[in-house]
This record gives structure tokens, C-alpha cells and sequence, in this order.
């Protein structure tokens, strides 16, 4: 009865303590952003339940300042375990009643720590952008993921795949894993959005973790679009509320310049002229800037104007179009294939074939994992070589580079094996040991030898077969018929090796 009374006090003062957090919030916090957010939370075997239970506690204190809605965060809650389970979408939750209650009957899945298998799923479904219950279009994307660290997978490749998609990622360690694959995980700079915390001490991350995700998502920016080689949309997200006004100064800049930021004791003008000055209204969301000229970089700042608070300024630069844009540039090199493969040689093809346009081609490669790297420089009018003296039964990597006639380069990279070598069987003998039984003889123990295969004749078109490990050289056949075909081939890793055979 005591245990019990010291727990409901427990959770009575956490509850107080989660109302009292979200009342000292600013409303700069709670207003602040708008993005996507994917917690990736580590829920197998390896993670104990005391631990689960406080990871679901401080994702509940973490996001509980989040002001959600389909105009501001959205989160979604993705579980690792052997089979991964979306506990809820991006579109599931828009209030903050919703999303804690929906935290607080999270069950432990347990089982195995399939990793792979989650991202997989984060990035098909989860965070691709215009698909149903996806990700919204030209919003930031965040993937944080929450993990003891104990046998992750193989996460680089789909994380960075992540990464290059424009997912940011930030990774929580409650345990002791492989820092660089941790390290590696995360988005730059990895000081910034990689944590290590013991499980009982998890909570003291908290506010950086979410100024970290508030840095990526905060929804203050001052966006750019449609421009001309004369004009440009500004677009921002409200801040005034209808009162006070915005106040807009933009100007052009050199290449390379700092832009003007609105500094105290400035002026706003750059040696190729003046900056421009307009104002909209409170509740202005846009503003078309007009008179601009072609081909140049012109930096902006907007300025909130308001009488019982001072509001950050924003900025951003952009550049107008030219009067005649430049032409899309052509793929020089768009296909790399590999055909016959030998136990030494393969031949790499590309194409399409430009001479007019490529200088020539070079091929770099090298057997994986350390090889010494060869290099071979191939004519523009060529699209196809041999490459020759290679290792057997090897992994290759291999690149070819065009060089354009305008100095740039572009490359492709591709994987390529060569044939393993298959030994022939020697000398097989075949010696009658009794009634309708043989016996058979041969030589062998070559390498990579992984057995061999032994088939008969049994009449009426029949066969029979029997597999033998690699240190048998001899075996002993019954109830074959008069002039039955008996073979015998060596069986490798890929493939059989070329046999022999006898008619008893």
C-alpha cells in the first residue's frame, strides 16, 4: 500500500509538472515552427522496459511545448523492432492532448533490433514528400532517432540516402554504441544534433535537443520565389498579428559581398547603388519586389515593426534570372554496364556517346575492400573496354569520369565481380566390386572445393544423385544396371566445375 501511495504521488507531481511546463513556455516557443518531425524509437529486446518507459517520458516532455497543427509541427512516431510499426503519422495528431495520450499507451514492441527495415519505411512512406499521410512539400523534414546504441545495422547507407534527400537527423545514444556509426548518422554539425546520455540522466538533453529541432523547423524565414529577371516574391510567415507593419529594404550586391543586415549605424547601399525601401501592412504575409535588374544578386531584409516588442529581422539573398537563360545542361554520362564477366577480365560499356562535347574518358579501379587503385584513359570516340588482369571470384569498383570540352567532369560508379575459377575433376576410375556395385575413384582437393556430385543411371530413364563433402575422394555405388553412365563433378561456391564420366 505504501509503494503504491509513493507512486501515485509520483505521478501526480510529474502531471503538475508537465502542466506547469507547458504554461512557461514563450509564445515564441509555441508558435515557433513549422515542419515535420519522425521520432525513430529503438522499442526490441535490448532495450529494458525501465529504459522504454523513460524514453516515451521524455519524448512526452519534449514535445509538449510544440504548438501542432497542419500549419505548424506535425510529428510521427515510428518503433523499432523485428518487424517495424508506425505507431502514428504525421497526420494523426493536432492537438497536444491527443499526441501525450497517444505516447502514454506506446507499447514496448521487443524482439529483434531491425533498423534497416524502419528507415526503409521511413523513407517510402513516412517521410516522402506527396504521398498520402507523407510529408508536406517545401516544409523542412526531421528524423530524430532514439537508440541504446546496441547493434544498430547497417544504417549508413539508407541514413545517408536521408540526408541527401534533405532529411535532417539527429541521433539519442542511451547506451554504449559504435560512435561513428552514431557520428556518421547524424546530420552536420554532429555537435549540434548528436547526443550521449545515460537513460537515467535523459531528461538534462532536453532543451538542446529541442533548440536543436527548432533551429531546423523554426518557421521565421523569409522565403524567396518566383523569380524573374525583373522581379521577386517574398513570402513569410505573420508575426504581427495585424499590428505595427513590415518593413522591407533590398538592394543589389556583388558576388562574394557580404549582404547589408540592417545593422545600428548603417546605411543601407551597396557601390552598385541604393538599397530600396517598402513597407506592407501588419497583416502581410507577401510582397512583390519590382524593378530589378536581370542577372544579379540582390540581398533583403525584412524588419517587424512593432510598438511593445522588438522582433528579429530576417534575410535572404537571391539572384534574378538572366535575359537569355543558359541552356539545361547535357548528360554526358548517364549509363555505366558491365557484361562478360571472366575469372580475370570484365567490360565496362557507357554511354551516350558525345565526342562532341567529352575530351576523353578515364576508368579508375580497384578490388574491394583495399586494392591497389588502376587507372586507364579511354578516347572520346570509345564507349566500351576490357578490363583485364583482375583477381578471381573478386568485387571491383569501378568509375569512369567524362571530361568535358568546358573543363567539368562528370562520373558514375559501379560494382562488378569476376568469375570464380572452377577446376576440372582429373582421373576418374571405375572398378566393379560385386553384384550391380561400383566402385569410383578420383582426385581432387582443389580450392574453394565445397564437395562433389555424383549421378547415375538407374534404367527406364532414370537418375540418382548424392552429394559428398570435400574430403571424399572415393565412394561406392549398388544396384547400377550393365552400361550405366556413372559422373562425377566438383562443386564450388558459384557453380559446378566441369566432371567426368565412366559406363560401368
Amino acid at each position: 500500500m505504501e509503494v503504491r501511495k509513493a507512486l501515485t504521488c509520483v505521478l501526480f507531481s510529474v502531471l503538475l509538472w508537465a502542466g506547469d511546463a507547458q504554461n512557461s513556455v514563450p509564445d515564441s516557443v509555441l508558435n515557433c515552427c513549422e515542419g515535420d518531425v519522425l521520432f525513430l524509437l529503438d522499442s526490441s529486446g535490448s532495450v529494458a522496459s525501465y529504459e522504454f518507459f523513460r524514453m516515451v517520458d521524455f519524448l512526452k516532455e519534449l514535445l509538449l511545448p510544440f504548438s501542432l497543427g497542419p500549419d505548424q509541427v506535425r510529428v510521427g512516431l515510428l518503433q523499432v523492432g523485428t518487424e517495424p510499426h508506425l505507431e502514428f503519422s504525421f497526420d494523426t495528431y493536432s492537438s497536444q492532448d491527443g499526441l501525450q495520450a497517444a505516447l502514454g499507451r506506446t507499447k514496448q514492441l521487443k524482439g529483434d533490433t531491425n533498423t534497416v527495415d524502419a528507415l526503409l519505411m521511413a523513407r517510402n512512406q513516412v517521410l516522402k514528400q506527396g504521398v498520402p499521410g507523407g510529408a508536406r512539400p517545401d516544409l523542412p523534414r526531421v528524423l530524430v532517432w532514439l537508440t541504446d546504441g546496441v547493434d544498430p545495422g547497417e544504417v549508413q547507407e539508407p541514413m545517408a540516402r536521408l540526408r541527401e534527400e534533405g532529411v535532417a537527423i539527429l541521433v539519442v545514444s542511451t547506451g554504449h554504441g559504435n560512435y561513428q556509426v552514431l557520428r556518421e548518422a547524424a546530420s552536420p554539425p554532429a555537435e549540434e544534433h548528436l547526443f550521449f546520455v545515460d537513460i537515467d540522466d535523459i531528461n538534462i538533453i532536453s532543451e538542446d535537443l529541442r533548440n536543436a529541432i527548432i533551429e531546423i523547423i523554426r518557421a521565421e524565414r523569409l522565403q524567396v520565389k518566383s523569380v524573374t529577371t525583373t522581379t521577386a516574391q517574398l513570402e513569410w510567415r505573420p508575426v504581427l498579428a495585424g499590428t505595427g507593419y513590415y518593413d522591407i529594404q533590398f538592394g543589389p550586391i556583388r558576388t562574394g559581398q557580404t549582404a547589408w543586415t540592417g545593422g545600428a549605424g548603417t546605411s543601407p547601399g551597396t557601390d552598385l547603388g541604393p538599397f530600396q525601401s517598402i513597407t506592407r501592412p501588419g497583416d502581410a504575409s507577401s510582397a512583390k519586389l519590382i524593378g530589378l535588374r536581370p542577372d544579379t544578386m540582390y540581398t533583403v531584409t525584412l524588419t517587424p515593426k512593432a510598438n511593445l516588442e522588438f522582433l528579429n529581422s530576417l534575410h535572404a539573398t537571391f539572384t534574378t534570372q538572366p535575359v537569355n537563360p543558359p541552356q539545361p545542361e547535357v548528360q554526358t554520362l548517364s549509363t555505366v554496364t558491365v557484361s562478360e564477366s571472366s575469372t580475370n577480365s570484365v567490360r565496362v560499356s557507357w554511354g551516350p556517346l558525345l565526342p562532341h562535347l567529352i575530351q576523353g574518358y578515364q576508368l579508375e579501379y580497384s578490388a574491394l575492400p583495399t586494392g591497389p587503385l588502376r587507372v586507364i584513359s579511354v578516347s572520346n570516340r570509345q564507349n566500351t573496354t576490357v578490363l583485364t588482369g583482375l583477381q578471381p571470384d573478386t568485387q571491383y569498383l569501378v568509375t569512369v569520369s567524362a571530361r568535358q570540352s568546358s573543363g567539368r567532369e562528370r562520373a558514375m560508379t559501379v560494382k562488378v565481380c569476376t568469375q570464380e575459377v572452377l577446376p576440372a575433376l582429373s582421373d576418374l576410375q571405375l572398378t566393379t566390386v560385386g553384384n550391380e556395385s561400383v566402385q569410383l575413384r578420383w582426385k581432387g582437393s582443389y580450392d574453394g572445393l565445397r564437395g562433389y556430385w555424383v549421378t547415375w543411371e538407374r534404367g527406364h530413364s532414370q537418375h540418382s544423385t548424392r552429394y559428398l563433402p570435400p574430403n571424399r575422394l572415393s565412394t561406392t555405388l549398388n544396384h547400377v544396371p550393365s552400361r550405366a553412365r556413372v559422373c562425377v563433378s566438383p562443386v564450388y561456391r558459384t557453380a559446378r566445375g566441369e566432371g567426368l564420366c565412366c559406363t560401368a
